[in-house]
């Protein structure tokens, strides 16, 4: 029985029992529909076993850890690692000048991924607070922390370009060099910082505002949204006997993020395997990569079991979220409330390099419902 207590009168119903059909109007016999079905990893939820990427860790694991930037847009004079590859403990520190030089995407898109080919694993260029300049890999977490504060980079700081309804067209352009790719044609011109552009047409929209007895316009802006899941962004990889990489991570895409970790590391798909456990939360952020192309290419260059845990404010700061969006509506109706037009201009904030979905700072799209369709 569920009941609702308002003002001392109980209101309540009985829960209904699911009627057991397991034959179909042919009689076939059903083995799986209307029977339960216990989950596969409840049995090991509730006994509290390792079920999370965290927690299936291999002993031995390097830390990895990352230098980020604190400015938004500068240039990479020099890097100089000398002192931090001398901590005890430290592995290995790799920057823009050790990574494979293949561009491609992290967004968690199906062949031909729509997002454009335009970043490294590191590069020289900073496009936003908190980019990784270069990677440690380290015995401990204590000497990996400390072989951070030891690297020294020497920046050319640039004038960011912060307000993405001022992105198009500027002088500031993202992405300046000449290698980024597009898988095919969408609109898209990395030069005027446009990912993508497309308009979609229905009617004569200038003769329907003109029979409108009332015409509007409004815009409307939304914030970029964190989802904040519990788990934080973290993965760790190992190799097999053959040498294969092999990704354990805490994702929503394992396909797409086996075809990212090859291509950042520019070798066959057939050389990766990607395995996702049970995740803490995901919400649409985990549906791209994120650290999983660092300790990928830590241990293809150590050869050992590598292990990156984003701390809370790295998920924040340097991981994924909701983008920013601008929508100006223009409205066209009659005086009884029919509505007789709509011009709907859109533009999405990418910001640094363009992510998960195939929509951008964007040229203008415009809707008009059909004769005798409701909108």
């Amino acid at each position: 029985m569920r009941f609702l207590n308002e003002s001392g009168v109980q209101v309540g119903f009985e829960m209904p029992e699911l009627p057991v059909n397991d034959t179909s109007c042919d009689g076939v016999s059903y083995k799986q529909i209307t029977h339960k079905q216990p989950k596969k990893d409840s049995k090991a939820l509730l006994e509290g076993r390792p079920v999370y990427t965290g927690d299936l860790v291999p002993a031995g694991a390097l830390i990895v850890k990352l230098k980020r930037s604190p400015y938004a847009r500068a240039k990479i004079r020099s890097i100089d690692t000398s002192r931090a590859l001398k901590v005890p403990g430290v592995v290995g520190v790799y920057t823009y000048e050790d990574v494979p030089q293949r561009r491609f995407t992290i967004a968690g898109q199906s062949y031909p991924q729509p997002s454009p080919y335009d970043r490294l694993i590191l590069e020289n260029l900073v496009r936003y607070q908190n980019e990784e300049v270069a990677i440690v890999a380290a015995e401990t977490e204590e000497a990996a922390d400390k072989a951070l504060k030891l690297i020294k980079v020497d920046y050319e700081v640039l004038e960011p370009l912060l307000d993405f309804t001022q992105a198009l067209d500027n002088d500031i352009v993202v992405h300046p060099e000449g290698d980024v790719t597009f898988m095919f044609p969408q609109g898209g011109d990395v030069s005027r910082n446009l990912v993508c552009s497309g308009t979609s047409d229905f009617g004569d929209l200038d003769e329907a505002f003109a029979q409108s007895d009332i015409v509007f316009t409004r815009t409307y802006t939304s914030q970029a949204t964190q989802t904040a899941p519990m788990e934080t962004f973290r993965a760790f990889a190992t190799t097999d006997a053959f040498g294969r990489i092999s990704v354990t991570t805490s994702t929503q895409v394992p396909f797409h993020v086996r075809r990212m970790v090859a291509q950042s590391l520019d070798i066959p798909q057939s050389q990766v395997q990607v395995i996702k456990p049970r995740i803490g939360g995901g919400f649409g952020s985990k549906q791209t990569g994120c650290c999983e192309i660092f300790v990928a290419f830590v241990t293809q260059q150590t050869g050992r079991p590598s292990y990156c845990c984003y701390t809370r404010e790295e998920t924040i700061t340097a991981g994924n979220s909701r983008h920013q969006m601008q929508m100006t509506v223009k409205l066209g109706a009659m005086n009884d409330g029919t509505i007789t037009a709509i011009d709907l201009r859109r533009r999405l904030w990418r910001a640094r390099h363009h992510d998960d979905r195939p929509f951008g700072p964007q040229e203008p799209a415009h809707l008009q419902p059909c004769e005798g369709e409701p909108l």
